[in-house]
């Protein structure tokens, strides 16, 4: 099971860290915390020595009820993180968290190697094309409606048997363009409640089923902090809790905000079943 990043043939048989840049300034977790260069080449620095073999960069927040942000206004934030970050670390293959197909070819053509798109082609009917054309492998999401509507969009019949459903329509429909790297996130946060969440984790060996990479983002998010009754920043420990989970049931790329502890756990994933 490979992926082709810019030429590199990269393995998802061994699961891989997906570390996460937010240049917004409303992120749920790390809003506005790197916004200057010494603080974003530091933290891309230490993310790719503690292990992370992608780095997600985002410069829209996707949290419950964030504010809209202008195409023109997202450029103007990601170009130029685009630009110092390959400058200093030519080699780090770069994700780009954006539903917008013309974020998306700006990046590409600036270096980047894969388009993380929360919408999975919904928001933006460009997007799957422009994907296509360039060639990069593609992250589709499971969301209902956008940032700023979703937690309004939690009426499941049978959550599991949805997301399947909408995963074999966008997936066919990404094919039939000629798309052909192609990683599933099932979305946890994202028009889910935290029930819906924990019942999505119990089932997610079932998304096997698919036959794509599975990429999940648990990272620090409220299923987690409010279960435990405590805050976003002293979320790690559930966090890795919950990582584990995920690997033993089939997750490939963890995305997170701490790389450190998120190798350990693959570390002592692989470990567990060698």
């Amino acid at each position: 099971m490979t992926i082709n990043c810019n030429g590199k043939l990269i393995s998802l048989d061994q699961p891989k860290i997906m570390g996460i840049l937010n240049v917004t300034p409303d992120s749920f977790f790390d809003g506005g915390k790197y916004k200057d260069e010494t603080s974003i080449l530091n933290q891309v620095g230490k993310m790719i020595n503690e292990g992370a073999t992608f780095i997600d960069v985002g410069a829209y927040s996707t949290r419950p009820c964030a504010h809209e942000v202008d195409e023109n206004t997202e450029l103007n934030r990601i170009i130029p993180i685009i630009k110092l970050i390959l400058k200093e670390f030519p080699n780090v293959i770069l994700s780009i968290d954006t539903f917008r197909s013309s974020v998306a070819k700006e990046c590409v053509q600036l270096g980047a190697a894969i388009i993380n798109d929360i919408s999975a082609g919904l928001q933006d009917q460009q997007m799957l094309s422009t994907v296509a054309s360039l060639n990069v492998p593609y992250i589709m999401m499971h969301m209902r409606g956008t940032p700023q509507n979703m937690q309004q969009k939690t009426d499941y019949d049978d959550i599991f048997k949805e997301i399947l459903l909408f995963f074999s329509e966008r997936l066919s429909l990404a094919k039939s363009l000629g798309i052909k790297d192609i990683i599933i996130d099932p979305g946890f946060g994202f028009a889910k409640n935290a029930n819906q969440n924990f019942e999505l984790l119990r089932q997610l060996e079932m998304m096997s089923f698919i036959e794509h990479p599975l990429l999940v983002g648990i990272s620090r998010k409220s299923m987690i902090y409010k279960t435990l009754d405590t805050s976003v920043d002293k979320a790690l420990n559930g966090t890795t809790a919950l990582h584990m989970v995920c690997l033993q049931k089939g997750t490939k790329i963890l995305r997170v905000h701490d790389v450190k502890e998120a190798m350990e756990c693959v570390k002592l994933h692989d470990q567990l079943n060698a």
